[in-house]
């Protein structure tokens, strides 16, 4: 991570605009402060991806949250293509403005330049792969698939720098931990399965009532991933309940929108 962005903070220096990738479920979590700090000087553009999995009512709200402090930022699944067009013009925005510049000073037909910018799992890969109408970048759902920086040429006026997804060295609130383990930001092995499940759990009660009787026909009392494991038919021999294997079930489900749209974090 540190070789990581020791690099990004030579690149910067390269571009014209940061792209930076939230994820819409936790945007606060998932904004890396470094990248925050070496953007200064920068244009900006924040995209809240995952959009599609998160609560469009709190995430309307974090739009309104980034505007007040000046950054424009848009909803996007980068899984689909064709809400691409509002990020082009976005984009298209900065580079007007670039190219203006560069006339004024007689600099003819250079190439903007943008650095896709965002933690682990963040989903830059199939945001550049989506934006390009092609596969470009190598796509994952595990953190840390990007392992060195990449430029794409979108078209003759503007390249993209595909960077590394890069954590920062301490989580100075314990809930930022949480938060990426729960959408997967994080390996798995950092925070045991059950553990994780039995968050994300407690979450739901708490903010989603009914979720967890929804999608899995159990009552929200008691323990509940043992109901789970029941419910779902995840039995050791005898008949006890696979705990771990629910557990799994339970976090497959919350990150892949099975359990409904969710936002972990509100303004």
């Amino acid at each position: 991570m540190t070789k990581a962005m020791r690099q990004m903070s030579e690149d910067v220096k390269l571009v014209d605009l940061i792209i930076e990738l939230l994820d819409a479920r936790v945007p606060l979590s998932s904004r890396n402060p470094d990248i925050n700090t070496l953007g200064r000087g920068k244009a900006r553009l924040i995209i809240l991806n995952k959009a599609d999995l998160a609560d469009q009512a709190v995430s309307d709200k974090w739009l309104d949250y980034f505007a007040k402090e000046g950054h424009t930022a848009l909803l996007l699944d980068s899984r689909n293509p064709g809400g691409m067009g509002e990020i082009r013009k976005a984009v298209d925005k900065v580079c007007r403005e670039k190219k203006e510049r560069d006339l004024k000073r007689g600099i003819k037909n250079r190439p903007a330049r943008a650095m896709v910018a965002g933690i682990p799992n963040a989903g830059k890969s199939t945001f550049i792969n989506s934006i390009a109408k092609k596969a470009v970048a190598k796509t994952g759902n595990r953190p840390g698939v990007t392992r060195g920086k990449q430029w794409i040429r979108l078209n003759p006026m503007l390249e993209l720098l595909d960077t590394p997804g890069v954590l920062w060295p301490k989580f100075e609130d314990p809930s930022v931990g949480l938060h990426l383990a729960m959408t997967g930001a994080i390996n798995d092995d950092i925070l045991p399965r059950e553990e994780l499940a039995g968050e994300i759990l407690q979450f739901l009660s708490e903010r989603y009532p009914g979720r967890i009787a929804e999608r899995y026909g159990i009552d929200e009392e008691g323990e509940l991933t043992g109901a789970i494991a029941r419910r779902l038919g995840c039995l050791k021999a005898g008949g006890e309940a696979d705990l771990l294997r629910a557990s799994g079930a339970v976090v497959d489900d919350f990150r892949s929108g099975r359990l409904g749209r969710i936002s972990i974090e509100r303004t």
